[in-house]
């Protein structure tokens, strides 16, 4: 019986769009050696709702990373989804930062009281 351990450091992308094509990507991207999970989620705001998926990255103990490398992967993985899934922005949850990432040009980002 083996059991190890690593510190705990998880990243969680959230970004709009389908659910297969996002499953597809993440197929394509872990080729490189990587493990995910893929889930569906739904996004609520002011004046609608869209589908979306939360993919999911974290420290595996049988292959232990530094956060700063999973962060890099989910960097990556976040930017190739956004492009496949045809959004402008997606989101990144670890425990010490949430980034949020859009290539929509800045004068055009909504403030929250509008």
């Amino acid at each position: 019986m083996t059991e190890r351990s690593a510190p705990t450091f998880t990243a969680t992308i959230y970004i709009a769009g389908d659910i297969a094509t996002a499953r597809q990507a993440c197929r394509d991207f872990c080729m490189a050696g990587l493990c995910v999970t893929v889930e569906p989620t739904e996004f609520i705001y002011k004046g609608g709702a869209e589908t979306g998926v939360r993919v999911g990255l974290l420290n595996y103990p049988r292959f232990p990373a530094e956060p700063s490398d999973i962060l890099g992967k989910a960097r990556a993985l976040a930017d190739l989804l956004r492009e496949r899934l045809c959004q402008h922005s997606w989101l990144i949850v670890t425990p010490d930062e949430t980034i949020w990432n859009s290539t929509r040009p800045s004068s055009a980002i909504a403030h929250p009281t509008e």
